[in-house]
């Protein structure tokens, strides 16, 4: 059996993983279980009652976090000419589009997010097979399929995360950084779920929202309690 380390020994004598906390004390117990030496991001899970099998119980959505993630999003363009110039001022970090398009066939895809207009679409969807399992595929529903270029470069270069539910039924967010204030930690999160619980199928029997909880790059999860979110959501 390993031995504790000091660290370790601290958190299990803050945390109580049989504990169920709210919010506000999951966010401000996060900074006092964290001991990387780097800013460990912070991130949300949820447990939904979904299948995710059915058309109908597939969970996306995106959400503009109010304080961002804290980390610098990369974001590529590909458009026509036309377009070139309002990505590049919106703060666009790659714009361009055949050269880009050759570059990714390659196995470059040193990005996170990429967005296009319509017209480019069936030059996108050659590459398809190369950004979907990495999750850079560009959706009308994310907004990252648009004629508003320099919108979604601001929207995502401020916060904007889209999010999926997995084959079990989870979703997993990177909401901010362990550096954020707890207020902010926990009005990203208020945010993030308030996503989450719209987009309730409206044939869904029985417990949408099952369970969540909160960590950081190495730290426990923290139980958090999910009637407080689903209460408030029906005020």
């Amino acid at each position: 059996m390993s031995r504790l380390t000091k660290n370790r020994k601290e958190v299990l004598s803050k945390y109580d993983s049989t504990k169920v906390y709210s919010l506000t004390e999951a966010c401000a117990l996060l900074k006092d279980i964290t001991y990387t030496k780097f800013d460990s991001s912070v991130e949300i899970t949820t447990n939904l009652g979904v299948d995710p099998r059915k058309a109908n119980q597939m969970i996306r959505g995106v959400v503009s976090l109010p304080h961002g993630t804290g980390k610098v999003t990369r974001v590529l363009v590909l458009c026509t000419p036309d377009k070139e110039a309002e990505a590049k001022e919106a703060g666009a970090d790659h714009v361009g589009l055949d050269d880009y398009i050759e570059k990714i066939k390659g196995g470059w895809t040193d990005v996170d997010v990429i967005i296009c207009t319509p017209s480019v679409m069936a030059k996108v969807g050659a590459i398809g097979r190369i950004l979907g399992p990495r999750g850079l595929m560009p959706n009308p529903k994310t907004g990252t399929v648009t004629m508003e270029i320099g919108n979604a470069v601001k929207e995502v270069k401020a916060g904007k995360i889209d999010f999926k539910v997995d084959k079990t039924g989870i979703i997993h967010a990177a909401i901010g950084k362990v550096s954020f204030t707890p207020e902010q930690i926990e009005q990203n999160a208020k945010a993030f779920v308030s996503a989450v619980l719209k987009l309730k199928p409206q044939t869904l029997k029985g417990t949408y929202l099952k369970a969540a909880s909160l960590c950081t790059t190495m730290s426990p999860g923290i139980k958090l309690d999910v009637k407080a979110f689903t209460t408030s959501a029906e005020k």
